[in-house]
C-alpha cells in the first residue's frame, strides 16, 4: 500500500467516526506506529487533521471564547429549530432554570407561556434571556445576580451561585460551548462553569440544547461528564458514532430536521 493509499484510509476512518487510535490504525493498515505517526503529522500539516496525544481527530477540538453577537449568527436555523423543540417540554406552572448562550436565547424567544398554561417561573444569569422573557406577564423572571461577563452577556462569580443554592427547579435549560465523549460538557469560562455545575445540582432533569457543530469540542472549562446530564436536543448534524455512543450510555437523544 502506497502512502497515499493509507493516508485516504485514515481519512476514511476519521470521517466514519471522528477520531481514531493511533494502534487502531497501526492494525489496520498493518504498519508499524512509528509510520502512523509519521503519516497524521504529514496529514496534521496539510490541515487534514489534528493530533490529540495518541489519536486523530477531524477537526480541532478546542475551543476560544466569542462574543455572544458574533455567536449568534452560527448556525441559526438549527438553534431556532432547537429552541422549538426544547419548548415543547415546559408544562403548565413550570420552574425552569435557562443558563447562557446564544442556543437557550433563541429558545427563550420559543416559550410561550399562554399557549402552555398557567405562570412559568424562570431562573437565569442571562440578561438577553431575561429581556426576552421579562416583556411576558406570565412569566416570572428571577435574574441572578454577580460578575457580568460581557462576551456572554451573563452573571457568573460566588454571589451568582449562592443564589442558585436556594432554588430549585424541574428542568435546567443549558447551553454547552463543546460536548465531548471523553470530556464531558464544557464551557470557555471557569466562572461559568462553575455556575452550571450549581444548576444541575438544583435541578430535577438537565437538558442539554446543542447545534452539531458543539460534538467532539472542548471548552477551557469542564462543566460536567456525559452522565450526569439526561436529554439532549440537537440538529441531524450530529455523528452517527456520537449517537451510538450517546444511546448507548443512556442519554435521551432528540435530533430535529432545521
Amino acid at each position: 500500500m502506497t502512502i497515499n493509499e493509507r493516508h485516504n484510509v485514515i481519512i476514511k476512518e476519521l470521517d466514519s467516526k471522528g477520531s481514531v487510535s493511533v494502534t487502531e490504525l497501526s492494525t489496520l493498515l498493518n504498519v508499524s506506529e512509528v509510520t502512523i505517526r509519521k503519516d497524521l503529522t504529514l496529514l496534521e500539516e496539510n490541515k487534514l487533521l489534528y493530533r490529540a496525544h495518541v489519536k486523530a481527530i477531524k477537526i480541532s477540538p478546542y475551543i476560544n471564547d466569542r462574543d455572544v453577537n458574533e455567536k449568534e449568527h452560527h448556525y441559526p436555523t438549527e438553534k431556532s429549530a432547537i429552541g422549538r423543540d426544547a419548548a415543547r417540554l415546559i408544562e403548565p406552572n413550570d420552574s425552569i432554570i435557562i443558563a447562557s448562550g446564544t442556543t437557550v436565547q433563541f429558545f427563550a424567544r420559543e416559550i410561550q407561556p399562554d399557549e402552555i398554561g398557567g405562570k412559568l417561573t424562570v431562573i437565569t444569569p442571562a440578561l438577553n434571556v431575561a429581556s426576552v422573557l421579562a416583556k411576558n406577564q406570565n412569566i416570572e423572571v428571577i435574574l441572578l445576580g454577580g460578575i457580568v461577563r460581557g462576551s456572554a452577556l451573563s452573571a457568573v462569580g460566588c454571589d451568582a451561585e449562592r443564589m442558585m443554592e436556594n432554588f430549585t427547579s424541574s428542568k435546567l435549560f443549558l447551553g454547552v460551548d463543546g460536548l465531548d465523549l471523553e470530556y464531558g460538557l464544557s464551557t470557555t469560562n471557569l466562572l461559568e462553569a462553575n455556575l452550571n455545575r450549581q444548576m444541575i445540582r438544583s435541578t430535577q432533569k438537565t437538558i442539554v440544547l446543542c447545534d452539531s457543530s458543539k460534538f467532539g469540542r472542548r471548552g477551557f472549562s469542564r462543566i460536567c461528564g456525559i452522565d450526569d446530564i439526561d436529554q439532549i436536543i440537537t440538529d441531524n448534524g450530529i455523528p452517527p458514532h456520537t449517537l451510538a455512543a450517546l444511546q448507548q450510555r443512556g442519554i435521551e437523544v432528540t435530533i430535529i430536521e432545521p
